[in-house]
């Protein structure tokens, strides 16, 4: 059995799913299978919306489901009055993640949708994602995962059912771009924002990350764009509007943009142990 076959039969016994949403390519895939496999009677979109998202992600995610014309809830998250999300240990992704499930299962229950499920995939096995553990505890299946189905898979699959977001970067939350044990709060991840908003501005693409170390902003792109970053005239605009932001060193990354790069102080830490 193909892998997408195998999706659509997952979702079929389900009968009844709850989609936690996020207008990316991976929910968005799984929200379309869901609705064609079990109809928009039996499908639920709920994105959860808080400080950790942009309100470009939240626009990009209603405008999505609209035109998939997918019954869609948005649903606030608390995440900033939670300590164990704004102690921002290790295990961050796993507290919030833990919070928004419960959420998302308490609202499936009064829906009376048999199953929540969200968007990892099989590529997601090989990262650093205690998220998944949650999942795991709170009985959130993983549709995508069970399927086998990889990110570039997921990609095609979405280019041909003409989903808009097939080769929309992958946004994971503000909170990622904060080093491990620096506390999260409003104003980091608002300067954040801001920040990756004005480079992608200046840049005139997408992927890219800020990654914030206090008075230090790194900046990550992909190296074929480090002699776009380097120009005189993009130094200059990128400089003047990070330091009208409160950064004062803005540094770029010679390794360039990857996901998950605040998880390499993690293996350094494993490495040394």
């Amino acid at each position: 059995m193909g892998k997408y076959l195998k999706l659509q039969e997952i979702l079929k016994e389900m009968g009844s799913v709850l989609v936690a949403y996020s207008g990316g390519v991976d929910s968005g895939l799984l929200l379309a299978v869901a609705i064609k496999v079990l109809g928009f009677d039996h499908v639920l979109a709920v994105t959860l919306s808080s400080e950790i998202s942009t309100e470009q992600e939240i626009n990009d995610a209603i405008k999505l489901a609209q035109q998939m014309q997918s019954p869609h809830l948005l649903l606030p998250a608390n995440d900033l009055e939670q300590p164990d999300f704004i102690s921002n240990t290790a295990d961050r992704c796993y507290y919030c993640k833990k919070i928004r499930f419960e959420l998302l299962k308490d609202l499936a229950l009064l829906k009376e949708l048999a199953f929540v499920i969200e968007g990892s995939n099989q590529d997601d096995l090989s990262d650093y994602r205690p998220g998944r553990r949650a999942a795991e505890e709170l009985f959130i299946r993983s549709p995508l995962q069970e399927a086998g189905l990889t990110k570039a898979e997921i990609r095609k699959l979405a280019q041909k059912m003409n989903l808009t977001v097939w080769d929309k970067p992958s946004e994971p939350c503000l909170a990622t771009r904060i080093p491990y044990g620096t506390t999260i709060t409003k104003e980091i991840l608002v300067t954040i924002a801001k920040a990756e908003t004005v480079i992608k501005s200046i840049l005139g693409h997408n992927q890219l990350r800020v990654r914030h170390h206090g008075e230090i902003a790194r900046l990550e792109v992909p190296p074929s764009d480090f002699a776009q970053v380097l120009a005189p005239d993009t130094v200059k605009k990128i400089n003047k509007e990070l330091r009208n932001l409160g950064y004062i060193y803005v540094a770029l990354d010679i390794r360039g943009y990857r996901q998950g790069s605040q998880n390499e102080t993690l293996t350094i830490v494993r490495n040394q142990e």
